[in-house]
C-alpha cells in the first residue's frame, strides 16, 4: 500500500459539487481517505475564467501509479472534463502530487508533481492534511509552506460532511 496525495480543482458547472462528486468516486477505491478543507483560488492561467475550488486528498492505495492515473482520468472524463486550453477552465482536474516516497518520471506521469511547490492551492491544503510531511526529495513541506503564509485563497466553511 502507498500513501498518495491528489490535488482536486474545478471552476465550471458547480465546482464545489464537482469536487464532492469526485471525492465520492475516489472513496470507492481509496483506503482511509482524508480531505483538506476546500479553498477558493484565482486561476493561474488565463484570467478570463471563473475562480477555482481546490482541495487535496490523502489516501492509501494498492494501485500502481499508472493504474491510479488511469482511474483519475476516468473520473475526470465521467464528470465532463474537456481540455480547451492550457491552464484553462475545467469541470475537474485530478493530479497525482505524491505517490509514497517514489520519484517517477515517465512520458505520462511526473511525481512529485512538477509544479507542486509553486502552487498555493496544492501546498496549503497539503499542509492542512500533514504539516509534518517530508517530500521524497527530502524537503519538508513546512519549509515550502512558509512562502505561502500570506496566500490569497479563501477557505470555505464547507466540508465533505456538509
Amino acid at each position: 500500500m502507498e500513501t498518495v496525495y491528489i490535488a482536486l480543482g474545478s471552476n465550471l458547472d458547480d465546482p464545489l459539487e464537482q469536487i464532492k462528486q469526485a471525492v465520492g468516486k475516489l472513496k470507492k477505491f481509496a483506503i482511509r481517505l482524508e480531505s483538506s478543507p476546500f479553498y477558493g483560488s484565482k486561476p493561474i492561467g488565463p484570467q478570463d475564467q471563473p475562480n477555482y475550488v481546490n482541495a487535496v486528498v490523502k489516501f492509501e492505495t494498492d494501485l500502481s501509479p499508472i493504474a491510479l492515473l488511469d482511474k483519475l482520468q476516468s473520473i475526470e472524463n465521467e464528470q465532463g472534463r474537456v481540455r480547451l486550453r492550457r491552464w484553462g477552465e475545467r469541470t475537474l482536474d485530478l493530479d497525482i502530487i505524491l505517490y509514497g516516497n517514489q520519484q517517477i518520471q515517465t512520458e505520462r506521469l511526473t511525481v512529485p508533481h512538477i509544479e507542486m511547490k509553486n502552487r498555493e492551492f496544492v501546498i496549503v491544503p497539503m499542509f492542512d492534511l500533514n504539516p509534518e510531511l517530508v517530500l521524497p526529495t527530502g524537503e519538508k513541506l513546512a519549509d515550502i509552506y512558509q512562502q505561502f503564509n500570506d496566500h490569497q485563497m479563501v477557505r470555505f466553511n464547507e466540508s465533505l460532511d456538509n
